[in-house]
């Protein structure tokens, strides 16, 4: 076994594993010369293959780490997209509600009176009980007696004075009306401002009569949207939409024929 050198190439030279094998095989004699570097090429084959093998697997390895990344990347992002689309059907559901909302608001909102909304879930009675500026005549129902019938379910269309149209009646005539015994009289007066059905302002047309509660009767004028009763008394806000019927508010009062 003498004479045999070891040269050993490669990337097993690196290694140093081959080498120490194959000083063992010449030291022990097993194997004869020709066929220990025999031995020793097919190490250096198997080497290489064994570090192919090893760089294979790595890379099998890493790609099922990077399918493994790009798929928690996948559920991430599907998971922010859901959760993106949920807030988008949140918010849109939040703003429809809101317009819904808004939109109920419209429609129970009526015309403002006196500094107060007029609402057509209220009665006539109840509405003009809300408003500053026609109390005069909320006094002048509840003295009279009509207080119930006005909160009936009508319909009615009532022509309401302001406090100012009373106001420009002669001094101390408010104050005689609302004694007890001037009831009656009280009561043909405030009759005469009313109406059975429901007249919007669109209804009163130019020249056409309302018969009164009171029995008598009242003539409409309807000139350029300008609405006026008897000629004299003309309409400051319309269409006041109550639960049983529409107010007129006017700026004087209406005297009956006989008064």
């Amino acid at each position: 076994m003498k004479g045999v050198k070891i040269r050993h190439k490669g990337s097993c030279a690196k290694c140093g594993l081959c080498v120490q094998y194959y000083k063992y095989l010449i030291k022990l004699s097993i194997l004869p010369t020709d066929q220990i570097k025999k031995l020793k090429l097919r190490m250096n084959n198997y080497v290489i293959a064994a570090i192919i093998g090893v760089i294979i697997i790595a890379g099998i390895v890493y790609a099922s780490q990077n399918d493994e990344v790009s798929m928690q990347e996948k559920v991430q992002m599907d998971q922010e997209a859901k959760m993106k689309m949920e807030a988008e059907a949140r918010e849109k559901a939040a703003m429809e509600a809101n317009a819904n909302m808004d939109a109920k608001t419209n429609t129970e909102a009526g015309v403002m009176v006196g500094g107060a909304m007029m609402l057509p879930t209220l009665d006539i009675v109840d509405n003009a009980a809300k408003a500053s500026n026609v109390t005069t005549v909320v006094t002048a129902v509840k003295a009279a007696g009509l207080l119930d019938t006005l909160k009936g379910p009508g319909p009615f269309t009532v022509f309401a004075p302001t406090n100012d149209a009373f106001a420009k009646l002669p001094a101390g005539t408010v104050d005689s009306l609302l004694k007890a015994d001037m009831k009656a009289d009280l009561t043909s007066i405030l009759t005469y401002h009313v109406v059975a059905g429901r007249y919007t302002a669109a209804d009163l047309k130019d020249g056409m009569t309302l018969k009164t509660v009171n029995g008598a009767t009242l003539k409409v004028s309807n000139v350029n949207g300008v609405v006026k009763i008897n000629g004299s008394s003309t309409v400051q806000t319309a269409d006041v939409i109550s639960s049983n019927g529409v107010t007129h508010v006017v700026d004087t009062v209406l005297m009956p024929p006989k008064m």
